[in-house]
């Protein structure tokens, strides 16, 4: 599989060179030129497959002549001693929790992935660098899944305010090879910056510059594989047609459940699942995209309006607009709506949800009394419910469980240093650490 840009027609470059340059020379994305047909190496797995093995098996004809089965089987190994788990909640509907991982959130199993490759692709030689922005869990889990990664620094911006869930022992400064720094600034100017940081290819060049936020292909890429382990934990119960309901904020999930239909999953439609910002509602529904500010809302990390991903949903549009109008069915959910599908939720099943994943149930329950009727939705579970303590008590009226490594996640930790959001003071803290 090579890639190429949504913005030219330069010539197309192999997996690694995607991963390890991270954005194209002309400032568009990276996007698969073709696409391959996996049908043949998931169908006739059964519910007894793990997800490492899931992974080792479909790694190799993805990425033909870069990562063989033994290299495939050692990413997988390395990345993932957790996997997602399905459960069916009634006749029509379940959940894909993904929330497992070492940091609770959906982007550990992404982000896993992405260290491990990026550790394999280097072993012949060379450096690289990851720039990430972060408000606070892609953060811990960058930190997680980069820590101790041979060949690898993560530099991990964020604006003012608390730093939490990092251990300090893995900093550069204490001979690791994670480096938190502190914008003097909010989360646009840490955007900004690392825009400038791409923009500027004498700095990208210098330090080998790459990404661990979703513009990067291998990170966004591997998200499509659980919806493949989806499919063959529930196919054997599935009697009619199968949807997937996906909380949508920068549609890195959308896009990643795109590309596995287009890998042979047998898969009838996606709800796009949207708060308030309902950021791709009326393209969705083929009209024209308007980026707006974000409107904030309880599940605050879909809070955006001018979605990173736009390229890549443009770009899978206009190869395939009847694909888009026929299987992908935008809702909207409201805050209101969001808290009754907590309670309808813990009430009716027991389960408890955050904010992001009951946007999601939320919509999948609508769609399920329309269009979707008689099928089956597997809704996602992105966030642990442990991570919104006080709102999901209040609306369950119990504690969320939580385990040792998410209370940890709590704990403050200081930045190596804090800089305004300028290009020029970023080198100098990273050369003053590292």
């Amino acid at each position: 599989m090579q890639f190429k840009s949504t913005r030219s027609a330069e010539k197309p470059v192999s997996f690694k060179e995607a991963v390890l340059r991270c954005l194209p020379k002309d400032g568009g994305l990276y996007v698969p030129t073709s696409i391959v047909d996996l049908r043949q190496f998931f169908l006739y797995m059964d519910g007894d497959t793990s997800y490492p093995e899931l992974v080792a098996t479909v790694v190799p004809p993805l990425f033909q002549g870069e990562l063989n089965p033994f290299s495939a089987t050692r990413v997988a190994e390395s990345a993932f001693d957790f996997e997602p788990q399905l459960q069916r909640v009634d006749e029509g509907l379940s959940v894909l929790h993904l929330y497992n991982g070492p940091t609770g959130v959906f982007k550990d199993f992404g982000i896993a992935f992405l260290a491990a490759v990026m550790e394999e692709l280097l072993k012949s030689g060379g450096r690289a660098m990851t720039l990430t922005a972060t408000m606070g869990d892609t953060g811990a889990s960058v930190a997680h899944a980069f820590a101790g990664r041979r060949g690898i620094t993560s530099v991990i911006l964020y604006p003012s305010g608390p730093i939490r869930g990092l251990d300090p022992k893995t900093f550069v400064p204490s001979g690791g090879n994670i480096l938190p720094i502190q914008i003097d600034g909010n989360f646009d100017d840490c955007q900004r910056l690392i825009r400038d940081a791409f923009d500027d290819r004498a700095f990208t060049e210098r330090y080998s510059l790459t990404s661990a936020n979703a513009i990067n292909i291998g990170r966004l890429l591997p998200q499509s594989f659980y919806f493949l382990y989806a499919f063959i934990k529930i196919k054997k119960e599935l009697s009619g047609d199968l949807f997937f309901s996906i909380p949508s904020g920068n549609f890195g999930n959308l896009i990643a459940a795109l590309y596995a239909w287009k890998f042979g999953l047998p898969v009838n439609g996606f709800v796009a699942a949207m708060n308030a910002n309902d950021a791709f509602g009326n393209y969705l529904r083929g009209k024209s995209f308007t980026p707006h500010a974000p409107i904030m809302t309880i599940s605050h990390s879909m809070d955006v309006g001018n979605p990173a991903n736009y390229e890549r949903l443009s770009a899978f549009y206009n190869e395939s607009p009847a694909v888009m109008r026929n299987m992908v069915f935008p809702e909207k959910v409201s805050d209101t709506q969001t808290l009754e599908a907590m309670e309808r939720a813990w009430k009716r099943y027991g389960l408890m949800l955050d904010p992001h994943s009951a946007v999601g149930f939320a919509a999948a329950e609508r769609a399920l009394q329309g269009d979707m009727e008689g099928g089956h939705v597997v809704t996602l579970a992105t966030g642990h419910p442990a991570k919104y303590p006080d709102l999901v008590k209040r609306v369950t009226g119990r504690e969320p469980e939580t385990n040792d490594p998410l209370v940890a996640l709590r704990k403050e930790s200081s930045p190596v240093a804090v800089i305004p959001p300028r290009i020029d003071a970023l080198e100098a803290a990273i050369a003053g650490a590292c």
